[in-house]
C-alpha cells in the first residue's frame, strides 16, 4: 500500500529534538528520509545512550523514538567535497531540514540560496528558536527559553509567584508540528508553481501562535492573565479532583451537564438555583469545589468515572504514563508501536497520530547506525562504484 509521502525524499539535517521530530513525522508519512550526519554521528545519539534504564543496545530513547524510518548517511559538511557531495544529493531531493542555529546553513553553504541554484525545486525548512531575522533572531534557544519567552510559562502553574514549564517539550515540539505543516503547504504550492522556497519556523512564534484566543483576549482588556492550575477561567466544576486513589478531570461546560452531575453525585447543597446557570457557578467556584472533592473522596477514579461516562459528562482520569500507554482506546488507535534496534532487539513507543483513510499503512524501520546507508545511498543515488567511495572515506569526507 503506497503512503502519502512515497517518492518525496529529505535531507535531514536535524539534531536534539525539534528537527529530529519534524523529520520523523514526514519519514512516518511516507517521505524517503535520509538523515545526514557528521562522521561520528550527531550529537542526540549520546543522549541517554549510557543509561541502562533508558536505552537499548547503546542506543538512548532519543535517538530510538526521533531517527525511526529514516537512513544514516555520514558526510563532513565543514569538508569542501564534503558539502560538494551533498550538493549533488540536494539534485536528488525534495526537502532539506534543519534545526542549526540561525545563519549556520548560510555559513555552510547550504541555505535556500545556495541550494535553490542546484535544484530550482528544493524545499529548505529550518527550526530555530527566533526565526531567521529580527532582533533575537541569533540567541539560542531551548525548549524552555521558547516556553518562556512565549507567554505560556506565565499562565501554568498554581499560581502566579511559581511559573511552571509545560511537562511535555511543547517548545520543540511545537516547532517540529509547525515545521512538517510548513513543509507540506511548500509541497502543495510546488504543484502550481514548479518552484521551491524556503519555509522559517521559529519556536517563539510557534508559542505564540498557540497562545490563540487568549492573547486577543489580552488586546481586548489590556490585562496580563495569571496562571489558575487545572481551573478554568469561565465555566465551574472545571478541574481536577480527588478520589479515593487517584484523580480525575470534569469538565462541565453547559448548563445540561450541571444537571447531569448533580444526578451523579447527590449533593443537596448543591441543589441550589443559584448554581443552574454559569454566572452562578462561577461566583461560587469555591463552595463547589470543596464540595464535590469532599463526596468524591469517597469512591474510586473508576467508579466515578463509570458513574459520569453514562451521564455523558466531560471527564477522563489523571493517568500516569503506565496507564495512558495501556489505554484500550490508545492501543486500538496503534499509539504504541514496536521500535526496533538495527542490531536486533526492541522496544514500544509513541505511534503516528495521523490516520488516513486511504493511504494510511504503517511501518517503523530502526532508527539507523551512524552511516549505516552511506554505500547504499550514495550509489544508488550519485552511482558512485566502490573505489569512489573508498577514496572518499580515506579522506575523511564520508563515514
Amino acid at each position: 500500500m503506497a503512503r502519502p509521502l512515497d517518492g518525496v525524499r529529505i535531507l535531514d539535517l536535524t539534531h536534539m529534538l525539534s528537527g529530529p521530530y519534524a523529520g520523523m513525522i514526514l519519514a512516518d508519512l511516507g517521505a524517503d528520509s535520509i538523515k545526514v550526519e557528521p562522521p561520528g554521528g550527531e550529537g542526540t545519539r549520546r543522549l541517554l545512550a549510557d543509561d541502562p534504564a533508558h536505552s537499548l543496545d547503546g542506543m538512548g530513547a532519543y535517538f530510538l523514538t526521533l531517527n525511526r524510518n529514516k537512513k544514516s548517511v555520514c558526510i563532513d559538511l565543514k569538508h569542501e567535497q564534503g558539502r560538494a557531495l551533498f550538493l549533488q544529493l540536494v539534485a536528488h531531493a525534495d526537502i532539506v531540514l534543519s534545526n542549526f542555529a540561525a545563519g549556520v546553513p548560510r555559513r555552510l553553504g547550504i541555505d535556500y540560496d545556495s541550494l535553490s541554484r542546484v535544484n530550482p525545486r528544493i524545499i529548505t525548512c529550518t527550526v530555530t528558536g527566533f526565526g531567521e531575522d529580527g532582533p533575537g533572531a541569533h540567541r539560542p534557544a531551548f525548549d524552555q527559553v521558547a516556553q518562556a519567552a512565549g507567554g505560556g510559562m506565565s499562565i501554568t502553574g498554581q499560581d502566579a509567584a511559581h511559573p511552571v514549564r509545560a511537562g511535555i517539550p511543547i517548545g520543540d515540539l511545537g516547532g517540529g508540528m509547525f515545521g512538517v505543516m510548513g513543509v507540506l503547504a511548500a509541497l502543495y504550492e510546488r504543484e502550481r508553481s514548479g518552484r521551491g522556497q524556503h519555509v522559517d519556523i521559529s519556536m517563539l512564534d510557534c508559542q505564540v501562535s498557540m497562545l490563540n484566543y487568549m492573547a486577543t483576549m489580552h488586546f481586548l482588556s489590556g490585562e496580563d492573565p495569571y496562571p489558575i492550575g487545572n481551573r478554568h477561567f469561565v465555566h465551574v466544576p472545571y478541574d481536577t479532583f480527588q478520589c479515593a486513589d487517584g484523580f480525575i478531570v470534569i469538565a462541565v461546560i453547559t448548563d445540561n451537564f450541571w444537571h447531569n452531575l448533580k444526578r451523579v453525585v447527590k449533593l443537596p447543597e448543591l441543589d441550589d438555583p443559584a448554581l443552574d446557570t454559569q454566572p452562578g457557578r462561577l461566583r461560587e467556584r469555591e463552595r463547589i469545589t470543596a464540595a464535590l472533592n469532599a463526596a468524591l473522596a469517597q469512591d474510586s477514579c473508576a467508579n466515578w468515572l463509570h458513574k459520569l461516562e453514562r451521564e455523558r459528562i466531560p471527564c477522563a482520569p489523571v493517568n500516569r504514563f503506565s496507564q495512558a500507554l495501556s489505554d484500550p482506546q490508545v492501543l486500538h488507535r496503534e499509539m504504541v508501536v514496536e521500535l526496533a534496534h538495527p542490531a536486533g532487539g526492541s522496544t514500544r513507543g509513541p505511534g503516528n497520530p495521523v490516520k488516513l483513510s486511504r493511504s494510511a499503512e504503517q511501518r517503523y524501520t530502526p532508527a539507523p547506525l551512524p552511516g549505516q546507508h552511506t554505500d547504499a545511498v550514495l550509489s544508488s543515488l550519485l552511482g558512485m562504484d566502490a573505489a569512489a567511495l573508498s577514496a572518499l572515506r580515506e579522506q575523511g569526507v564520508i563515514a
